[in-house]
């Protein structure tokens, strides 16, 4: 008869390996696919904390310093209220000059409408009239024939305005209060814990919020650069909503690899419906260059000390966050891979008093 461990001993050493691993691997991806739906019934509650950790990290320094000559309530206080003042003024004023323009705006594409329809008709292309007039009537067809369809999905969009209205409010909510005491309260959760686990908590917590802050504040300085970039270019090109389509590559910044390419294809489209070929052009080389200074200079002299991910990470990051979750799926996968390997790195090095 044969022993067990005579079959045992025939399995070989690699499959045995590779058998340990894949039921390991099975656990944690059913760990990980279970703490993803638990979080996708919470949505709101998520993107309000992601959102009060952003504002954290922007704000803990302000309200530190501003605390060195006032109480530390009265300092937040002022440091969160006084920049969202600022961000509501600033978009109010993105609104005015959109506004005041829109007129103006409104004469201009029609006539760029016609340019765009002569210029498609002539050479390379060669498109017969007869094919855009048909393409034009087919869409007011459409949206004459949807209207109601097009109104009730307008309506239920209502709702998605409250329930963003709420995640805001409970953002702003969370984010005075990790401002103010966010240290005391991760000292009580750490003595929570057994002692032995408090330290590798703490090595792991440090790591991820150094990592997240640095990501989140590099973001920012990129953002604000592109868009500044863009604003002086579409201003000295008098394309028309510049300053809108400023705010819009940089809220679009945050969203890496395509996040800005898409924004200035945007700008690129009203630049050839308000200001012609020729600068729609110019606006278009503007995508290639400033793509190519975010991508060489920007994120390694900003994110490098802060992320470490190699572009294919990053790329498949945003590909998967945005089939996960869409838009806040793509927003967030980068920042939290890096946090993610942030905490493996910080794990996997151990202090010489626990060695």
């Amino acid at each position: 008869m044969r022993r067990a461990g005579d079959e045992g001993a025939r399995v070989h050493p690699g499959l045995r390996l590779a058998t340990a691993y894949a039921w390991r691997l099975m656990v944690i991806g059913v760990a990980v696919y279970l703490a993803f739906s638990v979080l996708g019934q919470f949505k709101l509650v998520a993107v309000a904390v992601f959102l009060a950790l952003v504002a954290t990290a922007l704000l803990r320094p302000l309200a530190d310093l501003l605390a060195q000559a006032l109480p530390r309530p009265l300092a937040v206080a002022l440091a969160v209220f006084g920049t969202l003042f600022a961000v509501l003024g600033l978009l109010a004023l993105v609104g005015n000059a959109g506004a005041a323009e829109a007129g103006r705006l409104v004469g201009e594409l029609r006539g760029g409408i016609g340019r765009i329809e002569r210029w498609l008709e002539g050479p390379p292309f060669h498109v017969r009239r007869g094919v855009l007039s048909g393409a034009h009537d087919k869409v007011t067809s459409f949206v004459s024939q949807h209207r109601a369809l097009l109104i009730s999905r307008a309506l239920s969009s209502a709702g998605r305005v409250v329930e963003a209205g709420t995640a805001l409010f409970l953002a702003l909510f969370c984010s005075v209060f990790f401002i103010h005491s966010g240290d005391r309260m991760w000292r009580w959760f750490r003595g929570q814990l057994p002692e032995r686990a408090r330290s590798p908590w703490d090595r792991a917590a440090r790591a991820a919020w150094t990592t997240f802050a640095g990501y989140t504040r590099g973001i920012i300085v990129v953002a604000a650069s592109n868009a500044a970039l863009v604003g002086i270019a579409l201003s000295l090109l008098r394309v028309p909503l510049a300053l809108p389509l400023t705010l819009l590559v940089f809220f679009a910044t945050f969203v890496p690899l395509i996040g800005s390419p898409i924004a200035l294809a945007v700008a690129t489209v009203v630049a050839l419906a308000g200001r012609g070929p020729a600068i729609a052009a110019v606006v278009l080389l503007l995508i290639v260059a400033v793509g190519q200074f975010e991508a060489h200079v920007l994120h390694p002299l900003v994110m490098s000390w802060a992320v470490r991910l190699h572009p294919v990470v990053v790329a498949i990051s945003v590909i998967a966050g945005t089939i996960v979750a869409g838009v806040i799926g793509a927003v967030v996968a980068v920042p939290m891979v890096s946090v993610a390997w942030s905490v493996t790195r910080a794990l996997r090095l151990r202090p010489p008093d626990e060695a």
